[in-house]
């Protein structure tokens, strides 16, 4: 059987009503191809109809409305969307925002580690994760719009523990990618940066009596591949789509960098410094959170440039920096490249990640800090109504030992000043990003205590602390005025630590050279 056809043949495969699974982070293993292909029958003859799509991470390059699941934003395409961040896809966002189409935005983790439990059959996901969060049926039961009717998430009880089951569902057709594959099928992801659950979604698809459609950059002849490096075996692969480069990319923003999929290392003293600002304030004081030896994950924004303050302070190497999408060691990128690493030492697949991140293997992690309540509960999926969605938040939120989240004090607008030893506001943002209530709960705080976590909110002007269900003010910068710059900029009234500190000046000098002996320190806390 030859199994290679064009884009356009493999449109036709996809049926009315059918439930179709992608891999994807950004365009890192993103079928681009096949979308296209897809697309192109919808504008021809407006089929196929009442889809429902599943997909762990983003799909799409953000800012960018002709990528991605972009290609699939039709009224009467998609009936439901089943996603964990759907701001990849800023028209996808937009068809969620006008009801017109059912949409639930799962956690990515929950998503990847799904496709495994539907392979095998078993009736879903069971976990903690997303107990408090708006995932709770008690809650939003992961709800985005009004229109998304079903009750989809159950509340269960094993043993004196409440957990969620995210229930398992067919997947009609699996639309997957890899580099090479030979006649066979049989599919090496040698120059794919990230794995993602490629295979998970193959199997689940076959098991459920669907076919799989893999998008490559060629094929070769059988025997020729070695197979050690066959990520997905042909018996799960019924037709292949061969690329054009264009779209074919390695991550949002590279063409093919081998750094980012191992064929090469780089020196990473080659990296540029991080310009002095109040984002690189916050993120060396989050990465003063730092111990030897840790293993950490860094969200996007200012938290993944704590790779770079690692990096210029010399303690990088000491670290064990890894991202939700599987990459261990190696120092993570930032901007349209992230998720991706320079010089990893692993690259896993994205489910077997959140496997080791759900059972608490993270020491420490920073993620960004978009809204955050009284109560500490956080943010970043739901603002005005619109669906950002919470990528891998809630996993690696909930779980990991030590929590930091990282971003300015006040939002849209915001401009500071940051020399000799202190910091200066030049201009407040529009909006305070401490507020009364949080419009969606991506983080429970009220969950920390339970988990045992130790979790810190760093600003550029203030660090707080959560004890119970309560914010601490326990640091400000030098140069800011308590009540005016902080307290006065938070809907609701904190606590102040009676041994009120200064953020260390170091922070805000060009040059630190303080977090080696920082984090030694923190080892014998």
């Amino acid at each position: 059987m030859n199994k290679v056809i064009t884009r356009q043949q493999a449109a036709q495969l996809i049926k009315d009503g059918d439930t179709v699974a992608f891999s994807a982070f950004g365009l890192a293993c993103l079928a681009e191809e096949v979308l296209i292909g897809v697309q192109e029958r919808w504008e021809a003859e407006q089929a196929p109809r009442d889809l429902t799509v599943v997909h762990a991470a983003g799909l799409g390059r953000r800012g960018d409305d002709t990528k991605g699941l972009n290609h699939w934003a039709y009224k009467g395409m998609i009936k439901r969307y089943l996603g964990g961040i759907p701001m990849a896809s800023s028209k996808i966002v937009e068809m969620i925002n006008n009801n017109e189409c059912e949409a639930y935005c799962y956690p990515q983790g929950v998503i990847s580690q799904l496709f495994r439990e539907i392979a095998a059959k078993r009736p879903g996901l069971i976990t903690r994760v997303g107990l408090g969060t708006y995932m709770d049926p008690r809650v939003e039961g992961g709800r985005m719009n009004t229109v998304s009717p079903d009750d989809l998430i159950e509340l269960v009880t094993i043993r004196g523990e409440e957990y969620l089951l995210y229930p398992s569902l067919p997947i009609n057709v699996g639309v997957i990618r890899g580099t090479y594959s030979d006649e066979s099928g049989n599919l090496t992801m040698t120059e794919e940066s990230l794995k993602m659950e490629v295979l998970p979604i193959a199997q689940a698809a076959k098991n459920s009596g669907g076919i799989v459609i893999a998008q490559v950059k060629g094929v070769v002849k059988n025997g020729t591949l070695d197979p050690n490096l066959v990520k997905v075996p042909g018996i799960l692969i019924d037709y292949l789509v061969v690329s054009e480069p264009e779209n074919h990319m390695q991550t949002e923003n590279t063409q093919y960098n081998p750094a980012f999929s191992g064929q090469i290392k780089v020196p990473m003293g080659s990296m540029s410094p991080i310009p002095l600002s109040e984002r690189k304030v916050i993120a060396r004081r989050a990465a003063a959170e730092l111990v030897p030896g840790a293993i950490i994950n860094l969200g996007i924004g200012i938290p993944v440039e704590i790779g770079g303050i690692a990096s210029e302070e010399g303690i990088a190497d000491q670290l064990h920096m890894t991202t939700e999408s599987g990459s261990i060691g190696g120092v993570p990128a930032s901007g349209n490249d992230f998720g991706h690493s320079f010089n990893v030492e692993a690259a896993v697949d994205m489910q077997a990640q959140f496997d080791f991140y759900d059972g608490g293997g993270l020491d420490l992690s920073c993620l960004g800090m978009a809204e955050t309540d009284q109560f500490g509960n956080v943010n970043v999926s739901k603002f005005g109504g619109k669906a950002n969605g919470p990528g891998g938040f809630i996993n690696i939120a909930q779980t990991a030992k030590r929590l930091v989240f990282a971003g300015t004090f006040t939002a849209g607008g915001f401009k500071a000043k940051v020399a000799d030893g202190k910091l200066e506001i030049l201009q407040e943002g529009r909006s305070d990003k401490f507020v009364a209530n949080v419009e969606q709960i991506t983080y429970a705080g009220g969950m920390a205590e339970r988990f045992g976590q130790r979790v810190l909110f760093v600003t550029e002007r203030a660090v707080l602390e959560l004890h119970g269900a309560r914010l601490t003010v326990t640091e400000i910068a030098p140069g800011i005025d308590l009540e005016k710059d902080v307290l006065g900029h938070m809907a609701f009234k904190p606590a102040v630590a009676e041994n009120l500190k200064l953020m260390d000046a170091g922070l805000f000098q060009e040059t630190w050279g303080g977090l080696k002996a920082i984090a030694e320190a923190n080892a014998t806390k």
